[in-house]
């Protein structure tokens, strides 16, 4: 069995497994099992053909794969509920450290301090932006900020900012799209937890496109 087949079984497995979290989160804010089955397993096959192609190293790959099933998980329920529960959010950090840290013992330990100053500088951007507009930025995005932020700083820093023009331009790109009615149904506005997942996962994906040639 090939890695991409194995992460395509097990991505599945992990990601119809994300229905248990989120139903004992308060106020049932629950997905359709198959959605978040079928995009785990998309993601994880994606991670893993990367591997497989030598694009990306074996002790690399924990980290897109966690960033895979926070980004299923927490973007079904984003954009259904609004909502970015903690019981996803805050476990973000202590999963995303330990993939960090396998990859700090084989590439050396500038990985892990990388991810501390990405968390650091994007988390921090965040918590300002909020401090300063709370309606232009969540307390459920700021919660979702730093352990992305640790994710990009650990490809390098210039990771964070190519990160975070990429989501606030994926954010752009949802509001233009998303038909009037459901923006309405979005009480606190255009969701961007999505977008900043998403670029997350692009970048522990394919962290060459930091890189300048």
């Amino acid at each position: 069995m090939t890695l991409s087949l194995l992460l395509a079984t097990t991505g599945a497995a992990s990601g119809a497994a994300a229905q248990s979290v989120l139903t004992r989160i308060r106020r049932g804010a629950t997905v359709h099992k198959g959605w978040t089955a079928l995009g785990v397993a998309t993601l994880w096959t994606l991670a893993g053909w990367r591997a497989e192609t030598g694009h990306l190293p074996w002790w690399w790959l924990p980290i897109p794969l966690v960033v895979a099933w926070l980004a299923v998980t927490l973007t079904a329920v984003d954009l259904k509920h609004r909502r970015l529960p903690n019981v996803v959010t805050l476990s973000a950090y202590p999963a995303i450290a330990m993939a960090v840290s396998l990859a700090s013992t084989q590439s050396g330990w500038h990985v892990a301090k990388g991810a501390l100053l990405g968390a650091l500088a994007l988390g921090g951007g965040y918590l300002m932006l909020h401090l300063v507009s709370p309606a232009a930025m969540g307390g459920g995005d700021v919660k979702l900020s730093g352990s992305q932020g640790a994710v990009m700083g650990a490809v390098g820093m210039p990771a964070v900012l190519v990160g975070t023009a990429l989501a606030a331009i994926l954010t752009l790109a949802l509001s233009l799209t998303v038909p009037k009615r459901r923006r309405h149904q979005w009480r606190s506005g255009i969701p961007h937890g999505p977008a900043l997942l998403a670029a997350t996962y692009v970048i522990a994906t394919f962290p060459a496109i930091t890189t300048p040639p």
